[in-house]
C-alpha cells in the first residue's frame, strides 16, 4: 500500500452521492484521484466511471476493498448499510468516509468507531458543512470575537424531498425529513459553538405532504439548548416548493450574520423553454430559476474531500469525525422522542426505540 503521492480512493455507490463524491475530487485532485466506484445496480458503476474517467468498476464493494493500492473508501450508500461497510472496510485497513448520517443507531455508531479505532484507520464523517466557505467564514468571525457573545444559530435546509426512492422508506433510512436534513443541522450548531456539551433537546415534527409515501417526518423544528447558555435551531422540510434552500443565521450580543448558500450564488434567470440543470432538488426550470454557479465548490464538497485526502497523509488533523456522528445521532434520538411526548428531552438521552424514529412512531401508535 502506497505511503506517498495522491491518495487512491474507491467510492460505494454511484447515483447522487456517488457522483458528487467523484466530481469533488476532480474539482481539487492535487491531494487524491479516484480509481474505483463499486455500485450492485448493473450499468450505474460503468456510467459514472466513463463520465469521471475512473478505471475501475466492480459490483460487489467487498471486492473493491480486496485492491491493494485502494487507501480510503467514501460510502455513498443508503443509511442502513453504513454501519456494515464501515466495519469491512476498516477490517481491509483503509480509511473511512461515511456520509452523513453516521448510521441508523447507536450500537452502530459505537461499533464502527472501536472497530476502525481498533485497525487504526480514520472515521470521517462527511459533514460538508464544516467545510462551507460561506460557513467557515462566518465561524471565523465569530471566533474572532466579531459578534461577542453568540446566543443563538440557526440552520436551515428545505426542498421537496429526497433524490432516491429509499429515503421514503424508515427501514432503510432510519428516519424522515429530521435524519435526512436535520443531521446537516445539528452538526452545524455543535461544530459552529465550539462542541459544547449538550443541555436540552426539543421537536416538533409532522407528515404533512407526502403521507402516502412515507411513515416518517416531511418538516419539523429542532430546538438545541447548549450547556454554554446558547441555542441552536435546525429547520428541515421535504414539504418546500421551489427546490433547495439552504442557510443559516448567527446572531451575537454584539453582531449579526446571514450565510445563505443558493441565492447569493445564483443567477436570477427567466426561460420559457427550460434548460438542463439550476440547482439541487429544482422541479422545473421553465419561467423563473435561480442556477446556481460553482455549486459543489459553494457547498464545501471538494474541499471536505481534500481535507479527509490530507488526513490520510498525516497533513491536516481530522475535523469531522465519527464521534461528531454519534453525537448528530444521539441528539436525532432525543428529538424524535421529543416529538412523540410533547416535550423537551434532557441530554443524554438513553434510547428506549431500536432507530431514532421509533421514538416518535411509537407514541404515534404507528
Amino acid at each position: 500500500m502506497t505511503n506517498k503521492g495522491k491518495v487512491r480512493v474507491g467510492i460505494i455507490g454511484s447515483r447522487f452521492e456517488g457522483d458528487i463524491h467523484c466530481a469533488s475530487f476532480q474539482l481539487m485532485p492535487e491531494e487524491a484521484e479516484v480509481v474505483a466506484i463499486a455500485s450492485p445496480t448493473p450499468g450505474h458503476a460503468e456510467q459514472l466511471a466513463k463520465k469521471y474517467g475512473i478505471p475501475r468498476v466492480f459490483q460487489d464493494y467487498k471486492q473493491m476493498l480486496k485492491e491493494p493500492d485502494i487507501e480510503m473508501v467514501t460510502i455513498t450508500a443508503p443509511n442502513y448499510l453504513h454501519a456494515q461497510m464501515t466495519i469491512d472496510i476498516a477490517n481491509a485497513g483503509k480509511h473511512v468516509v461515511c456520509e452523513k448520517p453516521l448510521c441508523i443507531t447507536l450500537a452502530e455508531a459505537d461499533e464502527m468507531i472501536e472497530t476502525c479505532k481498533r485497525k487504526g484507520v480514520l472515521l470521517a464523517y462527511a459533514e460538508e458543512l464544516f467545510f462551507t466557505p460561506k460557513y467557515v467564514k462566518a465561524k471565523e468571525i465569530a471566533d474572532q470575537g466579531g459578534f461577542g457573545k453568540v446566543y443563538l444559530v440557526k440552520q436551515s435546509e428545505k426542498h421537496f424531498g429526497p433524490h432516491s426512492d429509499w429515503f421514503w422508506d424508515v427501514e432503510r433510512s432510519g428516519g424522515g425529513a429530521l435524519m435526512d436534513l436535520g443531521c446537516h443541522g445539528i452538526a452545524f450548531c455543535y461544530w459552529f459553538l465550539g462542541r459544547p456539551a449538550i443541555k436540552s433537546v426539543y421537536a416538533q415534527l409532522g407528515t404533512y405532504v407526502h403521507g402516502a409515501k412515507t411513515k416518517g417526518d416531511d418538516d419539523g423544528v429542532c430546538i438545541l439548548e447548549f450547556e454554554n447558555n446558547a441555542t441552536g435551531m435546525v429547520e428541515v422540510s421535504w414539504a418546500k416548493r421551489g427546490g433547495m434552500s439552504d442557510r443559516s443565521e448567527i446572531f451575537g450580543e454584539g453582531g449579526v450574520t446571514y450565510a445563505d448558500l443558493h441565492m447569493g450564488n445564483a443567477l436570477p434567470t427567466y426561460s420559457e423553454y427550460g434548460f438542463g440543470y439550476a440547482v439541487e432538488k429544482a422541479p422545473s426550470t421553465q419561467g423563473w430559476s435561480y442556477p446556481v454557479f460553482e455549486e459543489h465548490w459553494n457547498y464545501g464538497m471538494p474541499q471536505e474531500m481534500r481535507h479527509f485526502a490530507r488526513c490520510v497523509r498525516g497533513k491536516e488533523m481530522l475535523q469531522s469525525t465519527g464521534e461528531d456522528g454519534r453525537v448528530v445521532m444521539q441528539v436525532l434520538y432525543a428529538a424524535y422522542a421529543s416529538a412523540g411526548a410533547g416535550q423537551k428531552i434532557f441530554m443524554p438521552y438513553k434510547p428506549t426505540a431500536k432507530t431514532p424514529i421509533g421514538e416518535w412512531l411509537g407514541k404515534r401508535g404507528k
